[in-house]
């Protein structure tokens, strides 16, 4: 089964509307009789899957938060019973970084799962202008965080050469992605500065190099102008951005090569809601909130109505002039709801000082304290 359509990026948003209710169904059924996460949980909140018969139900179905997810799983070791299948069904076991002193949230794959997460990546990468002619470098380390894995799939389903550098050093890399002609490099933000930086001491010069497209993920700073700038100038190449999360298992936000200023929701696939983080009351086009997120996708382990602690500020699929009739979420994840800082009554993020700091071209790392 073939979960990227392109016909779906261009459909009508009433045809998406009703894709999409569709699926929501058929995965609260899913979860509901697969899952003893989920089915603890609509019990408790009074929610059967029958009573959705619109998208304006959603609001019916509970929250899921990282910290029950977390609390299943020291319960229940390994995976907690949030599962949808037998745990021997998996091909692929992943877990978030964890923070200090906590237990890393684990997640597994069946095979359609894993088929769907690199389905999810090639919206991203053929928005990007990726194909088969492409060389394709992964600037990743190839641990249990899921990362660039999804990616590295999706570059071999499009037919493109995949080169992994897994533990190189900065200068093999460099030196091993001139050596083989990379024209596409996957990397974060920060790193590709690091790259950058190195490139130079070495005396190579990444402009003059085939990469023509940097695709970046992981930080906020892939959508921040400033930073954006020194990396497209670093590097001489396109910036694309695209987010994703370890819960989710791929990306579900992608940057198409128009440079809307934003990213696209892949919302054939996903519904993301806007919400205020502290009411959890809607929000509107343009007014800033945390993402909600519900995944079609994967149903090893079910994900819906997922607090995903992202902030963002979503505008119609209009904004962009790609043609495109998925919404975007403008200048990409504009930070986390647990990163806030009010001073003096103002809301200041990290992202918003990296926006400052990156101006200064003689700053090339920078510590927020």
């Amino acid at each position: 089964m073939e979960y990227w359509n392109p016909k779906n990026e261009l459909m009508d948003r009433s045809d998406l509307k009703a894709l999409q209710l569709h699926k929501l169904q058929r995965m609260t059924e899913w979860a509901y009789a697969k899952s003893p996460f989920h089915r603890r949980k609509f019990e408790a909140a009074g929610f059967h899957p029958e009573q959705i018969r619109s998208l304006d139900d959603l609001c019916r179905i509970p929250l899921t938060t990282k910290d029950e997810w977390l609390a299943s799983q020291r319960e229940q070791p390994l995976y907690g019973d949030n599962l949808a299948a037998e745990a021997s069904l998996a091909i692929r076991s992943h877990q978030t970084s964890g923070t200090s002193g906590r237990t890393p949230l684990r997640v597994l794959d069946g095979i359609k799962d894993w088929h769907w997460v690199a389905e999810m990546w090639a919206y991203g990468f053929h928005a990007a202008g990726v194909r088969p002619a492409d060389v394709v470098y992964f600037c990743f380390g190839y641990g249990s965080f899921i990362g660039f894995w999804g990616a590295h799939a999706c570059a071999e389903k499009l037919g493109a050469l995949v080169v992994a550098s897994g533990s190189m050093t900065s200068e093999g890399r460099i030196k091993h992605l001139m050596d083989l002609g990379a024209t596409v490099v996957c990397v974060t933000p920060t790193y590709a500065l690091r790259l950058a930086e190195v490139a130079h001491g070495m005396g190579v010069d990444l402009a003059s190099s085939r990469v023509a497209k940097l695709i970046l993920s992981g930080e906020p700073g892939g959508s921040l102008p400033s930073t954006r700038r020194l990396i497209a100038e670093a590097w001489g190449a396109e910036i694309v951005d695209t987010a994703g999360m370890s819960e989710i298992g791929t990306i579900m936000l992608f940057e198409c090569n128009h440079h809307p200023g934003g990213m696209h929701i892949i919302e054939d696939n996903f519904i993301e809601e806007v919400v205020d983080p502290t009411t959890g009351a809607p929000r509107g086009f343009a007014e800033e909130g945390e993402r909600i997120v519900t995944s079609f996708g994967r149903g090893f382990m079910p994900l819906i109505r997922y607090k995903t602690g992202d902030l963002v500020r979503r505008v119609p699929h209009t904004a962009c002039t790609c043609g495109r009739c998925f919404d975007l979420y403008k200048g990409g994840i504009l930070g986390r709801v647990d990163d806030m800082k009010l001073i003096r009554g103002v809301n200041i993020y990290p992202s918003s000082i990296e926006a400052i700091v990156r101006e200064f071209a003689a700053v090339d790392e920078f510590q927020i304290r």
